[in-house]
């Protein structure tokens, strides 16, 4: 009697075993807002080497510079003329090097002495009200999957990856004042 309910217990034990076996991952993946830095430090540097070579900056005092550890680039020129050409060839080398331009933050424009300084601050990272828009868009989108937030990062599962490839093409539609990037797609 004993080796009969034995066997039973093991058979159940087996049978969970391979139920957990069979089942599947759901295929999941994580939105982030990461800044490429080195992306970013050759755009300056190609600014840079812009300004060097444009006629009516000789002889100015113009400059473009890069703080990594702060995140932020600051512009110094002479006047604010100045200051919006340097800040559109810095979209335009952004551009160029397919680093979204969402991830600017110019700040005001201010004067110091006979220069115009203009800080901008470099996006990086999804902040949690960021994250927070765009779960409630993805809910409000009727799409059906899960989301969640994760820190710096939002992920996204459902049971087939079309459902996830429709969240991407709706989200890049979509503009949260960051750029996003689909990452970490697991099948």
């Amino acid at each position: 009697v004993n080796n009969t309910w034995q066997m039973k217990k093991t058979s159940l034990a087996s049978q969970i075993f391979f139920h957990f076996a069979k089942v599947k991952i759901m295929p999941s993946m994580d939105i982030v807002s990461e800044l490429e830095i080195f992306e970013v430090n050759h755009a300056v540097q190609n600014t840079q080497k812009e300004i060097a070579t444009r006629f009516d900056f000789r002889g100015q005092d113009v400059s473009i510079d890069i703080n990594e550890k702060n995140k932020e680039i600051k512009i110094t020129t002479e006047s604010d003329f100045q200051c919006e050409q340097v800040y559109t060839m810095l979209e335009n080398n952004f551009f160029k090097r397919k680093i979204d331009i969402q991830a600017l933050d110019p700040q005001k424009m201010t004067a110091s002495g006979k220069n115009v300084i203009q800080v901008i601050k470099l996006k990086d990272g999804l902040d949690s009200d960021t994250a927070k828009k765009i779960n409630k868009a993805i809910k409000e989108s009727g799409i059906k999957v899960q989301s969640s937030i994760q820190g710096d990062k939002l992920r996204v599962t459902d049971k087939k990856r079309d459902t996830l490839q429709q969240v991407m093409a709706f989200l890049r539609e979509q503009q949260f004042g960051v750029p996003l990037q689909f990452n970490n797609f697991k099948d």
